[in-house]
């Protein structure tokens, strides 16, 4: 799985004009689902999101992680980020799991998310969201498990 995680000041989803998931400072996570992942990935990309150190502690140094400050997490399903873009003009989404797998995991990562941590907001797969947030930093990273 992956998750490209970013600093946020604060961050929402909408879809259809109404308010999806919403979060104050914490971390915006656009996820992927790639082919052959399953639910031990889930958990592992939820242990690096909870506990990776982004965040300034009183020294101004990333120690801190999202669950230390006590911020929200809003995961947003995007399939995009499974695409192969070595060759050519247009991507390939070969490497991508198959929805309904995408869905199932994507399903999966918030129920564990909400189960060991709030606030966590969330997109809904497949919908056409419109999110807008607030980079703090700008700092972003791309994880993989």
């Amino acid at each position: 799985m992956i998750g490209l995680l970013q600093r946020v000041s604060s961050a929402q989803v909408d879809i259809d004009g109404k308010t999806a998931g919403a979060i104050g400072r914490g971390l915006l996570v656009l996820v992927g689902v790639e082919q052959g992942d399953d639910t031990a990935r889930a958990d592992r990309l939820l242990e690096r999101l909870l506990g990776y150190r982004v965040f300034p502690d009183d020294a101004g140094r990333m120690n801190l992680s999202v669950r230390d400050i006590g911020g929200g997490l809003l995961l947003v399903p995007q399939f995009t980020l499974a695409a192969d873009t070595d060759k050519g003009m247009r991507p390939s989404f070969t490497p991508a799991a198959a929805p309904a797998l995408g869905q199932q995991l994507f399903d999966y990562l918030v129920q564990q998310a909400r189960a060991q941590h709030a606030p966590v907001g969330a997109g809904v797969f497949g919908a056409d969201m419109q999110v807008t947030l607030t980079n703090n930093g700008p700092v972003t990273f791309w994880l993989e498990s």
